[in-house]
């Protein structure tokens, strides 16, 4: 079982520099949170979807399906019942059922975002790309080390849930509480394999001399090429006409009353449709 999040895929995306992608995908990030509108997040979500289209990398959202489809759920269900409004019916509003999509649109769009990038990049590209703006090595190979350590959790544990099935242990049957009562006891063996990993890992870092020497060689070399230029220019002309927008209240009120269901921002909600 393949926990890793990285899709070794021939395509443009994945030969871009990983300082473009990482960019790229702050863009993406600083856009959702600027703005609490429903149609400019939707088209966000959708030029996010085009952009992983484009490493052919989308296969790998069917493993996080069921978080997108639980995110979306649950903001519906939790605003329609919490956002205040003068037209409830019993507890829910219809006003809160806009909110709840606007902000499943705007987390999805930004857990796409990241997975086309954990997709489209390899750890140790990561770790370079951050060492390239600057940030510490040991702070980069940490923070890597962490994004290679999660799906290597996710392995253990499930490796050990399938060695206590193979032994008769039923973990399918009963309630939720029950389930719960029977998964506790296997994280006692998940987090021993944890440590033991973890330390046999420091010692063989401490064995290779790490962090002997604030000056590093490295095997991977990372060059801008133009299509990574390409790439940062259209991102960047996105986030530009994004603040643009944002920073002109006539534009953005002008746009907002052609479609005053989209907005939920303090003075623009309107059901005069």
């Amino acid at each position: 079982m393949d926990m890793f999040l990285y899709m070794d895929v021939d395509s443009g995306l994945h030969r871009l520099d990983p300082r473009t992608k990482l960019i790229l995908m702050f863009m993406s990030f600083t856009i959702a949170v600027m703005f609490m509108n429903i149609i400019i997040l939707g088209s966000l979500l959708i030029l996010v979807t085009v952009y992983g289209f484009s490493g052919r990398i989308l296969s790998n959202l069917k493993r996080i399906r069921i978080v997108l489809m639980m995110i979306t759920l649950f903001s519906l269900l939790i605003w329609t019942i919490a956002r205040a409004s003068d037209d409830k019916v019993f507890i829910f509003s219809l006003e809160g059922l806009f909110y709840g999509i606007m902000i499943a649109l705007k987390t999805n769009a930004m857990i796409i975002s990241g997975m086309v990038f954990l997709s489209t990049t390899k750890i140790e590209e990561i770790a370079e790309g951050l060492v390239k703006f600057r940030v510490p090595y040991r702070g980069a190979f940490a923070f890597a080390t962490a994004i290679r350590l999660v799906p290597m959790i996710v392995a253990t544990s499930y490796t050990i849930i399938q060695a206590q099935k193979s032994r008769g242990l039923d973990l399918d049957t009963g309630n939720i509480l029950q389930k719960t009562r029977k998964y506790l006891p296997l994280m006692i063996p998940t987090f021993i394999s944890v440590i033991r990993s973890t330390n046999i890992f420091s010692m063989a870092l401490e064995s290779k001399g790490f962090g002997y020497s604030n000056k590093r060689t490295n095997y991977l070399k990372l060059t801008m090429g133009a299509g990574d230029y390409f790439m940062l220019f259209l991102g960047a002309l996105v986030l530009a006409a994004a603040i643009f927008i944002k920073v002109n209240p006539d534009i953005y009120r002008d746009f907002v009353r052609q479609f005053p269901w989209s907005e939920f921002s303090a003075g623009y909600y309107n059901w005069s449709i």
